[in-house]
């Protein structure tokens, strides 16, 4: 800064109270108020503006700013494959998550001439809406859905979780069936997932 005149007005101004004719310090916040309150001084006394600017070493040795370093390049295809995982992971994005977590604590339960297994049932709704999800049950026949409404209302980024009873009948019980657990997104119809599970019944 060999052409300043102490003015000291870069240093009033500046919020962290650093002197930048000291030199770049790192309590500076890069807030450019040396530079306009410099600039506005160099044009009362009709000196030419820049005593105070964004450059580099490079640039003040008389080096020529290259646009296109290996550096810059580096962040640009850095910044681009990280926009395109943003885009891609948004473009795929499941609106619903279903998981279902059978009760382990028993096997199963036995109910006049049904057998009955617990369940838990999680609903993720990532859509920015509320959505009504049919909830269905295969796999052996006579399995119904006894303690919940088979229609669930989720709201919009909401996680609902629901304890769930299937049954089905003793005749056709017995041992481990695989079972589907099936959840339909009622307006779209496109949302459709199905989970599976099991479903244990008397070895005889």
């Amino acid at each position: 800064l060999g052409d300043c005149i102490d003015c000291t007005l870069c240093v009033q101004v500046c919020p962290t109270g650093i002197d930048i004719r000291d030199g770049l310090q790192y309590e500076c916040i890069a807030c450019a108020a040396c530079i306009d309150a410099c600039d506005s001084v160099m044009d009362k006394m009709n000196y030419p503006r820049g005593l105070v600017r964004y450059t580099t070493h490079h640039a003040l040795n008389g080096g020529k700013t290259r646009l296109f370093r290996p550096r810059i390049m580096i962040y640009g295809i850095l910044l681009t494959i990280l926009i395109a995982g943003l885009v891609t992971s948004m473009a795929t994005r499941t609106p619903l998550i279903v998981d279902v977590m059978r009760d382990r604590n028993s096997l199963y339960r036995e109910a006049g001439d049904r057998i009955e297994n617990s369940y838990t049932l999680r609903l993720i709704n990532q859509r920015n809406e509320a959505r009504d999800y049919r909830i269905e049950v295969s796999g052996i026949e006579g399995l119904t859905l006894d303690n919940v409404e088979p229609v669930v209302r989720v709201e919009a980024g909401d996680v609902q979780t629901l304890p769930i009873r299937l049954s089905a009948p003793r005749s056709v019980a017995a041992g481990v069936h695989e079972i589907d657990i099936r959840v339909t997104d009622l307006e779209t119809l496109s949302d459709n997932i199905v989970e599976d599970s099991r479903f244990v019944g008397p070895s005889q």
